[in-house]
């Protein structure tokens, strides 16, 4: 029996109808921005006609009012916006909003779907996510932050947060805190959903990063805030999900986020790629076009085979995800190889680029000083391969194979 590798046609036609959209409304709106243009002024237009092309929400089921694609199709969605920064703005498909939906979706109740889930789908609000403190970094059980219950009303909070990113341009903060320091180690965490803007939520900064920053960095959810909560009163109401389950509904939530930056990996990756070739063919030296240099195509083939094997990851982890199959592995795996994929893609199209590629007359600067972060985020590089390392052992020990654990039994 054969491996069918082939990619339904309906996903097909989906992606194809992106590809367009990102082409023909996305990048030439970018310009305008470049331009000047007013953002709330052309995203809600672009918003708009993303709507009525019924281009909104790609993995949001169809009766919330989302394209309803599953696993694979969205997953080459994504592929496709990530070519533009507007991309999945304009389908309201950006992170950290995207995962919150999901969340919410799964686990809130009918008052938290009436009252945030549906601003959130209809793309009126943005959220935050606040997990993230100094004192834990990639350990998210070592948080400080306390939610103490006040009676049966409310929840009072305190602590600090670190690199909440999106808080500047957030209307809603999802918020993990310590509930319960004397249950097990990963049932002593909540989840609240804070109004913003909040006199308990205090926004001290937005932290400056290597990442070129332009005038709508923060508009556009791209700052990283540090955030003072003191005695901040969360009614009872907005508990999300149960006491205790903030921690195992943090980690499906940044499962899906691991994903949705690899997506958005490979389109700019690609888009790096395109930009490179077409550099290279137009352009001489010492007599002889870049291309026609063997050097030059077998950096622009390293380049390619990088993003060959990442569409296959990304492609193999939406298959798993459509058969419901446990994809821990695969996710931890693809997550630091596509981290590393892009920044080898974009500094292979900056080198080939030459001098004018160190300018930030093209994209690729500021794409270069933000994608060092992709490392970072969702858990650094050094606590996935950790994880993966270890579960190759555990298989080792349980089977006298790491065949499952290293990737051998791929279905």
């Amino acid at each position: 029996m054969s491996i069918d590798f082939e990619i339904p046609a309906e996903a097909k036609a989906v992606r194809e109808r992106v590809r367009q959209w990102v082409n023909d409304e996305c990048r030439p709106a970018e310009k305008q921005l470049h331009e000047g243009a007013d953002y709330k002024t052309l995203l809600n237009a672009l918003r708009a006609k993303a709507r009525a092309q019924g281009l909104w929400l790609p993995f949001i089921p169809k009766e919330h009012g989302g394209m309803g694609l599953g696993p694979l199709a969205n997953a080459l969605v994504q592929m496709e916006l990530g070519q533009s920064h507007l991309g999945a703005l304009s389908m309201n498909s950006q992170g950290p909003d995207d995962a919150t939906m999901l969340t919410l979706l799964a686990h809130g109740t009918e008052f938290q779907k009436e009252k945030y889930l549906k601003p959130l789908l209809n793309g009126e609000k943005r959220v935050c996510y606040s997990m993230t403190e100094k004192a834990a970094g990639a350990d998210a059980t070592g948080m400080r932050t306390t939610a103490v219950k006040d009676g049966n009303s409310n929840y009072i909070m305190n602590g600090e947060k670190w690199f909440s990113s999106a808080a500047s341009a957030a209307d809603l903060a999802v918020v993990m805190a310590r509930t319960d320091p004397d249950a097990p180690r990963h049932r002593q965490f909540s989840t609240f959903i804070v109004e913003l803007p909040n006199p308990g939520y205090i926004i001290k900064r937005d932290i400056k990063t290597m990442a070129i920053e332009g005038p709508l960095s923060q508009v556009m959810g791209g700052g990283h805030s540090e955030i003072e909560i003191k005695d901040l009163v969360v009614p009872a109401e907005n508990l999300l999900g149960g006491e205790g389950n903030g921690f195992n509904m943090g980690q499906h939530r940044l499962a899906y986020g691991r994903l949705r930056h690899g997506m958005h990996n490979v389109a700019m990756a690609q888009r790096a790629l395109d930009l490179a070739t077409a550099h290279v063919t137009q352009r001489e030296t010492f007599g002889k076009r870049l291309s026609d240099r063997q050097g030059v195509q077998f950096m622009l083939a390293e380049c390619a085979s990088e993003l060959y094997m990442a569409r296959l990851m990304l492609l193999h982890i939406a298959y798993k995800a459509e058969k419901g199959m446990d994809l821990r592995q695969e996710n931890s795996i693809a997550k630091v190889f596509l981290a590393h994929m892009v920044h080898k893609v974009v500094d292979t199209a900056i080198q080939l680029h030459g001098a004018l590629g160190y300018s930030q007359d093209t994209p690729l600067a500021s794409w270069y000083t933000h994608i060092r972060s992709q490392r970072l985020v969702d858990g650094p590089d050094e606590v996935h391969r950790w994880t993966v390392g270890r579960n190759v052992i555990k298989a080792y020990q349980a089977h006298g194979t790491t065949a499952s654990a290293a990737g051998g039994d791929l279905i």
